[in-house]
């Protein structure tokens, strides 16, 4: 396993994140398609014994079951020798203040996820989305004061604009807050936009990119179909509006994917995430498995290098899409 530093931090992480979202208990939240807990410990033990040292979940990830999972995993392990990331934003109960990043949001959910995970502090605390109803300086001043309080190491953020992430990067560093050192946002070989601004954003101020749903929600796995071919793709409504529209494109750029597969002699998935792993600033894609092959495949990416040609091929078919994502 090869280790990279997280941006400018000097947290090690390793190359590859292993996503939670897909270990939880059926039943718990709105995803059909998740593992329960005796089903996921195999993951979790093949990713560790892979070197495997960092694990993203969320407070919303099957209604919380996802972090208890995780944090049974993990509790046979030293903690100093995991990279544990969590998020907060969306709603955990019903009525007014059951989400989002308010000031009472925030102090609420890091109590509540440490107590699932079982930990005393998780490496990284991110926000899940933007939140446009509460000002910045609530949001951001509060996760200070969670990193202040040694329940979190370091802030990171996920999907938004650019413009609103450089945003909070100049607020903290003008209040002397926390920082955000990760980005977490959505790219991959069928969805691009990122290339326009927020991956050149964040190598100029130094923050780490550990993109989500890499494999386009499995898109980029296997020659195109208009089927959905797994339970997940049936039941992923969320999925289904990243996606909508440019089918023409995405099944000539997954067209090209299968075609360098097919040269190399491998999987499309190690392909399609090879590109993502050779993106500069990238720091460590977030793979989702619920099969060992999964989890196989991204460990064997690691190690396929595609030539100039091959990446051209794959980029050529690509076509300007709406922004996704952010919500």
């Amino acid at each position: 396993m090869d280790y990279i530093n997280l941006g400018r931090t000097g947290l090690k992480v390793s190359r590859l994140c292993l996503g939670c979202m897909t270990y939880g208990e059926p039943g718990r939240g709105t995803h059909e398609w998740t593992l329960p807990e005796a089903d996921s410990k195999p993951f979790f033990a093949r990713a560790l014994d892979a070197g495997i040292n960092f694990f993203d979940t969320a407070n919303v990830y099957s209604a919380g079951s996802s972090e208890e999972i995780l944090g049974r995993a993990l509790r046979h392990v030293p903690r100093h020798a995991v990279v544990v990331a969590t998020k907060v934003h969306g709603p955990m109960h019903k009525g007014p203040n059951g989400g989002g990043l308010s000031r009472k949001a925030i102090l609420g959910e890091i109590d509540a996820s440490l107590k699932r995970l079982g930990m005393e502090y998780v490496d990284i605390y991110q926000i899940h989305r933007f939140d446009s109803e509460t000002p910045v300086e609530e949001t951001l001043e509060a996760l200070h004061d969670v990193v202040r309080a040694g329940k979190a190491r370091y802030i990171g953020a996920s999907s938004m604009h650019a413009w609103q992430f450089c945003r909070a990067l100049y607020v903290s560093r003008l209040n002397g807050w926390a920082q955000f050192v990760s980005m977490q946002n959505h790219l991959n070989l069928l969805y691009r936009e990122e290339e326009r601004e927020m991956l050149g954003l964040c190598q100029e101020e130094g923050v780490g990119v550990i993109p989500w749903s890499p494999l386009a929600r499995g898109r980029l796995t296997r020659p195109w179909t208009d089927e959905a071919p797994t339970k997940r793709a049936e039941t992923d409504q969320f999925g289904r509006t990243l996606y909508k529209g440019g089918e023409d494109a995405d099944r000539a750029v997954v067209g090209a994917v299968q075609r360098v597969a097919e040269a190399r002699g491998v999987p499309m998935a190690q392909v399609a995430l090879a590109w993502v792993l050779a993106r500069p600033g990238v720091t460590a894609p977030i793979i989702g498995a619920s099969r060992m092959s999964h989890l196989e495949d991204a460990l064997a990416a690691m190690a396929l290098r595609l030539t100039p040609e091959e990446t051209g091929l794959l980029e050529a078919q690509y076509a300007p899409r709406r922004v996704a994502g952010f919500v």
